[in-house]
């Protein structure tokens, strides 16, 4: 991994980059612990839903397939995956990549239908379950007691939106956050600077991945961090009783090295040695970004997206992607579905052109319309080795590859998400992003949350649940009721008074 860029850490991926190198004791403690936690999962047969709805979809994984067949169906779609790719694709013209002057609202915003509604009161389930009341912090997977910074922000984002769509009480919801921000506000720092990537979210202890017992700091990530800036701003602009708790959590930070010449930097641990190394990539680098820069931080090159862009047709559809792939720079340029959804539900696509996101979901269609297989993807947890993957549109100059931090590929893993695609139906509102949300339904619940995914191979769902998948299915549905982004509707605003406040440090 060169010095200039770490991967964020986004959830208990067992590839958690380690200046590029994952070690073998690192994946066979992450390793261990998974097998433990899904090991009742990963065996059973799936219950898939054989309602109208879903026998509708012409993917139809409630009928299952024998091996030759579905090696034969698997080979067909990846031929047509690799026919898909041109380069240089087709650019957006300039002078229509500006981001929203004003904030985007998606057709058909304003109420919930009943069917929405449960799928709200399920997606809160998980946290009822992963709740640890000794700190307020979530685990980041159903049962195992380890949390990043990117997951507490969908706890919060989904405490806010269980609130709002009156799954909790005012009482509750205001006990719970309070906890919350407390503990974020007092919680011991990598370097008594910024919060660790991953602590064991009942003993605030700062852990590997993996790893519950053991203190161990391992650096900070300004993706996470960017992310919960976002959200810290909502709850206090929302909750003005809340607004010096939301501060303090802030004012505990050292922010100054989370910045440098007007990008994010993150830091990595490498054999007891630290690395202080750019972070981001197209997508998450500017939603991240935006969030620094509403507490005042400089971080104007993170926020421009046409510096590194560039174009790759899929389908026909000329997608977006960094310039700055492996091969250059040693990082791995995902194009992902959920950048752009979160961006587009908080804040109205302030940090990235909509013609980017409208671009990542119409290749998504056209590879429907292509292959007869739904597909909406993004990274997530696994319920199975290697347990977290990216499933990209393109990434190091591959389309449609599915791959771990060490660029090793699982095409064969490659799965339909969840939250992508219920946040793209928020968002868009189209035949195409109803059929995702009507299979989501169909086959992706559990009495426990929402279901991370379905195997587009193996006809069966991703058993994993997660904070993110449930966080962000509800903050999609939280977008929807109040008709508006939600640092709008919160009241978000960056006034002089607040950034000069925010970047002052202890």
């Amino acid at each position: 991994m060169s010095s200039d860029f770490q991967p964020p850490s986004k959830s208990l991926s067992i590839l958690a980059s380690v200046g590029g190198i994952v070690t073998g004791l690192l994946a066979i403690a992450i390793l261990n612990v998974w097998s433990k936690q899904i090991s009742k999962t990963s065996i059973e047969k799936p219950e898939i839903s054989t309602s109208e709805t879903a026998s509708r979809q012409l993917v139809e994984p409630q009928k299952p397939q024998n091996p030759v067949s579905a090696a034969k169906e698997a080979e067909r779609i990846a031929s047509l995956d690799a026919k898909s790719v041109v380069l240089p694709g087709q650019a957006i013209p300039k002078n229509q990549l500006t981001v929203a002057i004003i904030p985007y609202v998606a057709p058909g915003v304003g109420k919930l239908t009943p069917e929405e509604t449960t799928t709200a009161r399920q997606a809160w389930s998980y946290f009822q379950r992963n709740w640890n009341d000794e700190t307020g912090l979530v685990n980041s997977v159903d049962g195992f007691a380890s949390v990043s910074m990117w997951d507490q922000t969908a706890a919060i984002a989904a405490l806010v939106s269980a609130r709002e769509l009156n799954i909790v009480p005012a009482a509750e919801f205001e006990a719970k956050m309070s906890k919350m921000l407390k503990t974020l506000a007092s919680m011991p720092l990598y370097k008594g600077e910024l919060p660790n990537k991953v602590y064991n979210a009942k003993t605030l202890v700062p852990v590997n991945y993996g790893q519950l017992e053991k203190r161990e700091e391992i650096g900070w990530s300004a993706i996470d961090l960017g992310r919960m800036a976002i959200w810290l701003k909502i709850v206090g602009a929302k909750y003005p009783e809340m607004q010096l708790e939301t501060e303090a959590v802030w004012k505990h930070w050292q922010v100054k090295r989370l910045t440098r010449r007007g990008q994010m930097y993150g830091t990595a641990v490498i054999k007891g040695r630290e690395q202080y190394n750019q972070e981001g990539r197209l997508g998450y680098e500017n939603y991240a970004a935006y969030g620094l820069k509403l507490w005042g931080l400089d971080v104007k090159k993170a926020l421009d997206y046409q510096s590194n862009a560039a174009f790759v047709d899929l389908y026909g559809q000329g997608v977006p992607y960094d310039r700055r792939d492996f091969n250059n720079s040693e990082a791995n340029n995902y194009v992902l579905s959920e950048p752009y959804i979160l961006d587009g539900i908080e804040t109205g696509f302030q940090a990235l052109p909509k013609a980017y996101a409208d671009r990542i979901l119409a290749a998504q269609a056209a590879r429907y319309e292509a292959t007869n297989q739904l597909t909406a993807v993004t990274e997530d947890n696994l319920d199975r080795p290697p347990y977290f993957v990216y499933s990209s549109l393109f990434v190091n100059g591959k389309p449609w590859a599915t791959i771990a931090d060490t660029r090793q590929q699982y095409n064969d893993l490659r799965f339909l998400s969840a939250k992508a695609a219920i946040g793209w139906h928020v968002l868009y509102n189209t035949t195409y992003t109803s059929q995702l949300f009507d299979f989501v339904q169909d086959n992706l619940k559990s009495k426990d949350g929402w279901y991370n995914g379905f195997y587009e191979s193996l006809r069966q769902p991703n058993k994993a649940l997660t904070a993110n998948n449930n966080g962000v299915i509800l903050e999609s549905l939280l977008y929807k009721k109040v008709g508006q982004p939600l640092t709008v509707w919160a009241g978000v605003k960056k006034s002089q008074k607040s950034t000069e406040r925010a970047t002052r440090t202890p």
